[in-house]
């Protein structure tokens, strides 16, 4: 459709052409709640500016609802999303869609991804392996000690702890990633809106060295609504769920449900029998999940290569060099046990665009054969 008749009959577009991320930022303002309308129009549109170009009139013949046509057409929408994207970047949040390759793989492949991800701290973080851990905002001192010790030890043997941010468990288990490693903190609200703001010191600690995302615009209050979306990001991004503890009727079990929806491995931490937290987690074991009494019991329940690299370290031992790909041997050729190679340097030394090449080192970490060191940085280790 010539970009004429779109600026005379779409009231949405008052302005030039949006940068790609803006023109997502504007379909996720529009159609945020209606996660399966921004699906339809990104497959009828993979390039989200070209739906802002069609006219009301036209969208009933796509299969597109009035109601939605007019979120899609709302005058000044445009005009929002290009001082939605402004504001981000002068607050120094990273913007990540799905149009972008960086944008988290595992998240991209569940039924409803978010399509933006608002970023405060190290957006790679994301990519990284990843285990969640959630439980009751009102924990016992058990609880809040399992929390800790699984997500410190899990971190502390690379892997990305994930949770909510909430009070209780959630808190517990960042706080033990940070002494271990690192995590990432899931929002209910808008990045700029922190909650619950007697957390505030964790969330900065996590944003230091990990990464806090949210997928709702910048102002969003945290509604009660808002929560059921944070946890299917949760367990979206996370190769399994631990629920440490969990009443019968819990926020934790939906994210549970999420998970198993997503083809997620779902581990929950026993308890004692008479207790209320614990009836939701010990049905969940009743019902098939894995009991996680410790780190092993949920690295067993990673997919491979994870599980093995993770239980070789359960007593000291080194796992051997797998083997590599073409690619990947050639990358952990560049590197040496001793001067770490920044990624800048790598990329100049191969023909691989940059998520190739992270990609590649990601692999690499993972098979033991490569470990990253501060300022983007890497050496070989076997």
């Amino acid at each position: 459709m010539p970009l004429f008749r779109a600026l005379l009959t779409n009231p949405a577009i008052a302005r030039g052409p949006l940068s790609p991320k803006a023109a997502f930022l504007a379909l996720n303002m529009a159609l945020g709640d209606r996660m399966r309308w921004i699906k339809k129009v990104l497959t009828l549109f993979p390039d989200p500016l070209e739906a802002f170009r069609v006219p009301m009139e036209d969208w009933p013949a796509m299969g597109v609802r009035p109601s939605i046509a007019a979120r899609l057409t709302e005058p000044g929408l445009l005009d929002r999303a290009a001082e939605e994207f402004d504001r981000s970047v002068e607050k120094g949040y990273s913007l990540l869609t799905l149009g972008d390759v960086e944008y988290p793989s595992l998240l991209r492949e569940i039924f409803d991804p978010p399509c933006v991800l608002y970023c405060l701290g190290r957006a790679d973080v994301l990519g990284r392996p990843m285990v969640a851990v959630v439980g009751s905002r009102r924990p016992t001192p058990y609880g809040r000690g399992m929390a800790e010790r699984l997500a410190r030890d899990l971190a502390g043997r690379g892997i990305v702890v994930a949770s909510g941010l909430a009070l209780g468990i959630d808190a517990a288990a960042h706080v033990g990633a940070l002494e271990g490693g690192r995590t990432v903190a899931v929002l209910g609200s808008g990045l700029d809106v922190p909650y619950p703001k007697s957390n505030r010191k964790l969330f900065d600690r996590i944003a230091a060295d990990g990464a806090v995302i949210s997928e709702f615009p910048l102002g969003t209050e945290p509604l009660a609504i808002h929560f059921p979306r944070r946890n299917r990001i949760i367990s979206g991004l996370a190769m399994a769920l631990v629920v440490v503890e969990a009443a019968e009727k819990s926020g934790s079990l939906i994210s549970a449900n999420f998970a198993l929806e997503q083809g997620r491995e779902v581990c929950a931490v026993p308890g004692n029998a008479t207790s209320d937290l614990s009836r939701g987690t010990n049905g969940l074991i009743k019902a098939g999940a894995k009991l996680a009494a410790s780190w092993e019991d949920v690295a067993e329940e990673l997919p491979s290569p994870f599980r093995e690299s993770l239980l070789a370290q359960r007593k000291g031992e080194t796992a051997p060099l797998p083997l590599l790909s073409a690619e990947e041997a050639s990358v952990w050729g560049l590197l040496s046990p001793d001067t770490p190679a920044h990624v800048d340097e790598l990329l100049e030394r191969t023909e691989l665009s940059i998520s190739e090449l992270l990609t590649i080192l990601l692999g690499l970490e993972m098979k033991g054969a490569a470990a990253e060191v501060p300022g983007k940085r890497y050496v070989r280790r076997v």
